[in-house]
């Protein structure tokens, strides 16, 4: 039976390859979709890779990682910084978590240097653009691995 990695991605990423691209680039959430996909089928692993501009929905959807998921990639965007219910969320889970970014938040503005989903998280990929999304697939998979045996 094939690992079941979750990749929840929060406010705004909708938006990608239209927002900010000197900042985030051009790549569209369907690309990294699809680069998430792909990752996973090379290593054996099928993804279920959401999107929700709605704190609830991704709390939500973290619960259910519990029961239905061997790890968690997250991009909470915007909710990196302020979400003390998607951290509480998180730390429930006795599965790997994998933060990613796009950017890098310590190179950017002061309020983006504090995160409440990392100490929540196996650990955490940042400024590298949608190779990111590829490194936090590859790590999620390894530590899942890690865990069954």
């Amino acid at each position: 039976m094939s690992l079941v990695i979750y990749v929840l991605n929060g406010p705004n990423l909708n938006l990608l390859g239209e927002r900010e691209p000197a900042i985030y680039g051009t790549a569209t959430l369907a690309d990294l979709e699809g680069l998430s996909q792909d990752t996973a089928a090379q290593l054996g692993a099928r993804v279920e890779f959401r999107q929700s501009n709605h704190e609830g929905e991704l709390v939500d959807w973290v619960q259910q990682a519990r029961r239905q998921a061997a790890a968690v990639v997250i991009n909470a965007g915007g909710y990196t910084h302020t979400s003390v219910a998607l951290h509480d969320a998180l730390k429930v889970l006795t599965i790997p978590v994998v933060e990613v970014h796009l950017s890098n938040p310590g190179n950017r503005e002061d309020f983006r240097h504090k995160s409440l989903v990392s100490p929540a998280a196996s650990g955490v990929i940042a400024g590298f653009g949608p190779l990111g999304y590829r490194l936090a697939i590859e790590a999620a998979v390894a530590l899942a691995e890690k865990k069954r045996v």
